[in-house]
């Protein structure tokens, strides 16, 4: 397999002056049950920060005044929920098409939990969601060992997967996987068109099977739970942006890692958490974006 190997990052244009939130996306997070509420709340606020117009949240009932506590600036929706707290599918059915009607791009996964119904949600999304998609965590876990349902899609869809995910996704193991990293992420965004495969961890592989690129920024600090989640709403908010999926899981992972890095330089690496990952994205895409008042 020839890759083309891709260095540049992808530019993130100005906002117009006559710019509105319609104009910026709408992202649609699917997430959270009981016990992982935070995982909800730091992709819904992630999005927030990577310049998504509006956020909707849509959660297990259980989960939902916890995730609204978190941020008032994006909406939450009480999804029914199962007795162990965790969305309830087919229940939740009609809410969430709705929710997927009014949405540019879905992100799911984070914190969500696992269960046969979780399963058949993910189902529901991958095959009747005319939306991009953006895959993450809980939402991987149930595509383990059937990754094969993506290659019905015809919208774009974006796996983040760790190692071991990535293992879990494609039936092999962590130590194979870490030997052909680039390889390894190609060969499964080849199986379907439209497949975007972010292979996360030190030097983040991002491809769409033709093209990959290798992550330059980032730190051991962001070794921290809930930095996937923060990254999953980095990406949805870029595609609800108008970006090209491969443009914006590239630049969704070095601003991601740029707000590590200035996180680090805030914190420490070893005192650092996921939330000042997120407190730390205006100022990354503020490094990457054209000072207006410098004469271009």
């Amino acid at each position: 397999m020839e890759l083309e190997e891709v260095n540049s990052i992808p530019k993130l244009a100005p906002r117009a002056q006559d710019g509105h939130k319609g104009r910026y996306g709408m992202v649609l997070v699917v997430a959270g049950g009981r016990g992982m509420a935070g995982a909800a709340a730091l992709c819904g606020a992630s999005a927030l920060r990577s310049g998504a117009g509006l956020v909707r949240v849509a959660t297990s009932a259980e989960a939902q005044p916890v995730v609204a506590s978190f941020e008032p600036c994006y909406m939450t929706y009480p999804l029914p929920n199962t007795d162990e707290g965790l969305i309830a599918f087919p229940s939740c059915k009609a809410a969430l098409a709705g929710l997927v009607e009014k949405a540019d791009v879905v992100a799911v996964g984070p914190g969500l939990g696992q269960s046969d119904e979780i399963r058949a949600l993910i189902r529901f999304l991958i095959e009747e969601t005319p939306k991009p998609l953006v895959i993450d965590a809980d939402g991987l876990n149930a595509l383990a060992g059937d990754v094969r349902i993506l290659a019905g899609r015809k919208d774009p869809t974006v796996l983040t997967p760790p190692p071991g995910e990535f293992a879990r996704l494609t039936g092999t193991d962590v130590a194979t996987v870490q030997a052909d990293r680039a390889r390894h992420a190609a060969e499964l965004a080849s199986t379907s068109e439209g497949l975007v495969v972010v292979l996360k961890g030190s030097g983040t592989v991002v491809t769409d099977g033709r093209r990959y690129s290798l992550n330059t920024t980032g730190n051991p600090g962001m070794a921290t739970g809930g930095s996937g989640d923060v990254l999953t709403g980095v990406i949805a908010a870029l595609i609800g942006q108008r970006m090209d999926p491969f443009d914006a899981a590239r630049l969704g992972v070095f601003a991601h890692g740029l707000a590590g890095d200035i996180a680090r330089d805030d914190h420490g690496e070893v005192g650092m958490i996921a939330g000042d990952i997120v407190d730390a994205l205006p100022d990354a895409f503020a490094h990457l974006l054209p000072d207006p008042n410098l004469p271009h």
